[in-house]
């Protein structure tokens, strides 16, 4: 009795102090990480506002080189990327006054800059609305009044100080964070010190005591056979929610592809009901996009992985099925494709499709015109650092220079998105005869 009462003693003195030094170990790094996730999310922010406003003042710049390379040549393709710039200006600035705090000391000025850049792109807009119109006389008075510089550097002032504030807090954050982890690990080997020193007592009392160690290690085994049939009942617990939840995937994927095909349906049926030919071009092109998206959800509740495509499957099976409607159409083009097996994300697969069935469809609409014979091909091939090629190339009539935009040009419009998606762009290769569009993609197996 007295040596197990002076066990317990011993193991009790240890294991408050241990459960003491515990608690501060908890605390304080439940605290530390709470601060470090609100940091972490303070630093996310101010790098936002500077890459909004970083590339808010790009895009303006780029719009405006784009005018005054219009406006002294007169080159129509000097306004290539205008439109492009102004857009995406416009966008930066939404984002801008998305993020900045509501006490942020640059707040106030935000009408201000909203004025200024609106003001400095309906500028840029009338000057090149007067060269257009062969008012050049009346485009370099516009542009030589200097409101734009002004209201430029209005827009760079607040811009820059946007910057500079930014970064001020991110360094402001990281020199905190820097702090918190230095206390963090003088608090973790004060910690780790106290707990050497209640191992060493308990090894010490339990030495001490070899008999009731004996008794204790029996009780300890027959926990540990419990414990072992409870991780094996707990694994699979597990393994079967994994299932489930995979089977529930599986599920909600085939329940998105069957709902697309059921719009893609109802937009055939408003397709054979309408008599406009334009409208039927635009719902049959509608309708194809509305299958490219649901081959994704089809390919994903078919295969084993629910967060990979393989392109070479589902580019196959959607080039099939795009060829026999184009045929339908009446085009006598022939498509064939090399697609070597490859795997991409989800979300960047549903892009990819996308753009490869507007490349494709523009090919056999435009690149044998009064529907001649010829042949699309399509690409698909690895190349070196987890990159991947795809290309669509025709021997048609080709991209002559300075020619008027074939179609509403829509589909031109739906590649760029679908590329700036997957953070690359289409290169347009004159093959002639023929053209080639080529993306290069960075993929799941990078």
């Amino acid at each position: 009795m007295f040596g197990r009462s002076r066990l317990a003693i011993g193991v009790g003195v240890g294991l408050t102090i241990g459960f003491l030094a515990l608690i501060v170990i908890v605390g304080t790094t439940i605290w530390l990480v709470e601060r470090g996730n609100s940091l972490f999310q303070q630093s996310a922010l101010q790098r936002a506002i500077r890459i909004a406003a970083v590339e808010l003042r790009d895009h303006v710049r780029t719009a405006e080189s784009s005018q005054r390379g219009f406006l002294l040549t007169g080159n129509q393709i000097y306004l290539a990327p205008y439109d492009t710039a102004k857009t995406r200006a416009l966008q930066e600035l939404a984002d801008l006054a998305r993020l900045l705090p509501p006490d942020a000391p640059n707040r106030a000025m935000l009408p201000r800059l909203s004025e200024a850049v609106n003001q400095k792109i309906g500028d840029m807009d009338s000057s090149i609305a007067l060269k257009s119109a062969g008012r050049d006389a009346e485009a370099l008075a516009l542009l030589k009044r200097n409101r734009g510089k002004a209201l430029m550097d209005e827009i760079n002032v607040f811009l820059y100080g946007a910057i500079l504030l930014a970064d001020e807090n991110g360094t402001l954050n990281s020199a905190e964070q820097q702090r918190n982890a230095s206390l963090l690990r003088w608090i973790s080997a004060g910690a780790a010190v106290v707990i050497v020193l209640v191992v060493l007592v308990v090894a010490f009392t339990v030495y001490r005591n070899e008999q009731d160690l004996k008794q204790a290690r029996d009780e300890v085994r027959a926990i540990n056979l419990t414990l072992e049939e409870r991780v094996k009942t707990r694994t699979a617990d597990l393994a079967l929610a994994r299932e489930r939840a995979e089977v529930l995937l599986a599920e909600v994927n085939h329940r998105v592809a069957n709902s697309l095909q059921l719009v893609g349906a109802l937009v055939l049926m408003q397709l054979r009901s309408v008599t406009d030919t334009a409208a039927k071009d635009a719902l049959r092109e509608t309708q194809s996009r509305i299958n490219a998206i649901s081959l994704i959800h089809k390919s994903l509740y078919t295969s084993g992985d629910v967060t990979n495509v393989a392109l070479n499957d589902y580019l196959g099976a959607m080039l099939t099925n795009l060829e026999t409607a184009m045929k339908k159409d009446g085009h006598t083009a022939i498509l064939k494709c090399y697609l070597e097996p490859i795997s991409l994300r989800t979300d960047a697969s549903v892009s990819l499709g996308v753009a490869v069935q507007e490349l494709v469809t523009n090919a056999f609409k435009y690149a044998y015109p009064g529907d001649k014979p010829g042949e699309v091909r399509v690409r698909l091939k690895r190349l070196e650092d987890g990159k991947a090629e795809l290309t669509v190339e025709d021997d048609g009539v080709g991209i002559a220079p300075n020619a008027p935009r074939a179609g509403t040009g829509l589909g031109s419009k739906i590649i760029q998105t679908m590329a700036s998606a997957l953070q690359t762009h289409v290169e347009y290769i004159n093959r002639r005869p023929g053209t080639a569009a080529r993306l290069v993609l960075t993929t799941a197996n990078a």
